[in-house]
């Protein structure tokens, strides 16, 4: 009987296959404005890592001996992705990342081998990424009122939510490579002055579903502890002691680990209990004692 909607014969993955896999790590690095984002370069190996520059920001890295492709507009985006990711089975061929858009790309830029060298895509930034999309979508016929004629925000937003998702998504599959996606993060108060905090990225939709696409979300942040000196460090955990942004699907991470992503990478990749046997399932003492607040009124 032939597959459904013209796709492949079913194939089921057995678990010895699916633990042999080569998986690289997806994540997205945060921090506010100065504090060493992009620094955090120089703690990946050279030889092995392709820096997509659409910040200008390499003076921070300045003498960093590896390679870099610089990135100013939003096509080169996006054929950069659809070249470092492959082609997607889903899309037809003349839609974005599609095997279409993947052979056009790879004749324009020769073939995609030519990334087999390279274990670590570290992308800077994804803040600015959003801005150039944001500016290509400006000019697209779908960002046009059809009754009208005239620039409609709402569609425009709109095609700004479809482009960074498909573009998030897509980098997001690449196989058995890594990439970072470095983020500028706003402090901010909310109806309350209450402080919080955000990615600065353009259109709520992309800031929204980002952290559900990526498997790290690691903000680079200042502490200052009571006695001593103030340090940088990553925050990790999604309950963390400080408001911050941070998801680790790993499992592997504390919430607070060194700033220093090379290591990062490594302690992700580590041994870790299998199973459920590295989950704790157990309330605190304090949550199941009888005057607890999380006890009264049940």
């Amino acid at each position: 009987m032939s597959a459904p909607f013209g796709a492949g014969p079913l194939r089921i993955i057995t678990a010895d296959e699916r633990l042999r896999e080569a998986r690289g790590i997806k994540g997205v690095l945060t921090g506010t404005s100065g504090i060493g984002k992009t620094t955090q370069l120089l703690t990946l190996d050279p030889q092995r890592t392709l820096f997509l520059n659409l910040e200008a920001g390499e003076l921070a890295v300045q003498g960093w001996p590896g390679d870099e492709i610089r990135i100013r507009d939003w096509e080169v985006a996006r054929d950069l992705a659809a070249w470092i990711g492959g082609a997607n089975p889903a899309m037809r061929d003349d839609q974005s990342y599609g095997p279409g858009h993947f052979a056009r790309v790879c004749a324009a830029f020769g073939p995609a081998t030519q990334l087999d060298k390279y274990d670590t895509v570290f992308v800077d930034s994804i803040s600015v990424a959003s801005r150039i999309c944001l500016q290509w979508c400006k000019g697209q016929s779908q960002a046009q009122s059809d009754r009208t004629g005239k620039p409609d925000l709402r569609a425009t937003y709109g095609l700004l939510g479809q482009e960074m998702i498909g573009w998030l998504t897509h980098l997001q599959h690449t196989p058995a490579k890594n990439i970072w996606l470095v983020g500028l993060l706003d402090r901010k108060l909310d109806d309350f002055g209450k402080p919080f905090f955000s990615m600065q990225i353009e259109g709520s939709k992309t800031g929204l579903e980002l952290p559900g696409i990526v498997d790290e979300v690691i903000t680079l942040t200042e502490l200052r502890p009571e006695k001593g000196e103030p340090f940088r460090a990553f925050i990790c955990t999604t309950i963390n002691d400080f408001g911050l942004p941070a998801k680790d699907r790993s499992g592997r991470l504390s919430m607070i680990e060194s700033a220093h992503l090379g290591r990062l990478m490594a302690k992700i990749r580590g041994p870790r209990p299998e199973g459920a046997a590295r989950l704790n399932f157990d309330l605190p003492a304090a949550a199941t004692a009888p005057n607890s607040p999380t006890t009264q009124g049940a």
